[in-house]
């Protein structure tokens, strides 16, 4: 796990675009795993204002998104098909074919099979889901934000670290952080999230943690402890991952933190003196 420290929220949005940038270049049929959250958004006006006037940016690139809530409208304002609609698709030359979310509402199955009930058909369109994405070659790289309980995607902590695209219930501290997205209506309590399993077969993966109030969950993280109650400690298990956090988030402004990121240095300096 290699972890990079920027000034600010700006910055680490300016790196994580340009891992997608060079990730596209690099295969221009690339499959990105992509969130949504607040964290994201300046990642997407990046990637817009690169790719936005240039055609065959995005053209033959595939796009799988983490999750989508159950039972809300595609065309409501707070889905994450209008979050991504505004933030990326509309700007971009990505084929609407090729701009995957999960279906909430599991519309196609059900119009395909009418018999069918809600749950049944949200079954259906979890399989299609994880069908889709390995049809498309597997997901070449993931970007991901973290949650305040150390949730990823919506795999909410006791997730098991091999679980497929289900349908989850959310925690209460999840609701609570997306409350804001849904002024006088409740916060939708189930969605459909990509499975920590099928993260981790993401070839590359990216998280970003932005803000002070990720400062806990970030410090959780570094201690390396894997654990279900803990979802984002499972990518300790893979082989490539980049964790992007901003000061904030990494407390580097604490007077305790610049003390102790001092004596690192300095030890390192001393390793590296002896190892020569």
């Amino acid at each position: 796990m290699r972890w990079e420290t920027t000034r600010d929220a700006g910055e680490l949005a300016e790196r994580a675009a340009r891992r997608l940038l060079d990730a596209i270049a690099a295969d221009p049929r690339a499959v990105l795993g992509l969130p949504t959250g607040t964290t994201p958004v300046g990642m997407y006006r990046r990637l817009v204002s690169a790719c936005g006037a240039r055609p065959g940016c995005f053209g033959d690139v595939s796009t799988f998104n983490l999750d989508e809530y159950v039972e809300l409208p595609a065309e409501h304002p707070a889905s994450y098909r209008s979050f991504m609609e505004r933030h990326l698709f509309a700007h971009v030359d990505l084929a609407p074919e090729r701009a995957r979310l999960p279906d909430g509402n599991a519309a196609a199955v059900r119009r395909e099979s009418p018999a069918l009930s809600l749950e049944e058909a949200l079954a259906v369109e979890c399989l299609r889901y994880e069908r889709d994405i390995a049809a498309a070659g597997g997901l070449s790289l993931t970007v991901l934000g973290l949650g305040v309980n150390g949730h990823i995607a919506f795999n909410e902590p006791g997730s098991h670290h091999d679980s497929r695209t289900r349908v989850v219930e959310l925690a209460a501290a999840t609701r609570r952080a997306n409350a804001p997205h849904f002024p006088g209506a409740h916060v939708p309590r189930r969605a459909i999230t990509m499975g920590i399993g099928t993260i981790l077969e993401s070839r590359s993966v990216v998280l970003l943690a932005s803000g002070a109030g990720k400062a806990e969950a970030v410090e959780r993280l570094r201690e390396g402890r894997v654990s279900e109650a803990f979802p984002v400690s499972a990518l300790h298990r893979h082989a490539d991952v980049t964790v992007l956090v901003d000061r904030a988030a990494a407390r580097e402004d604490h007077p305790w933190r610049r003390v102790r990121n001092r004596v690192r240095r300095r030890v390192g300096g001393l390793a590296r003196r002896i190892g020569t």
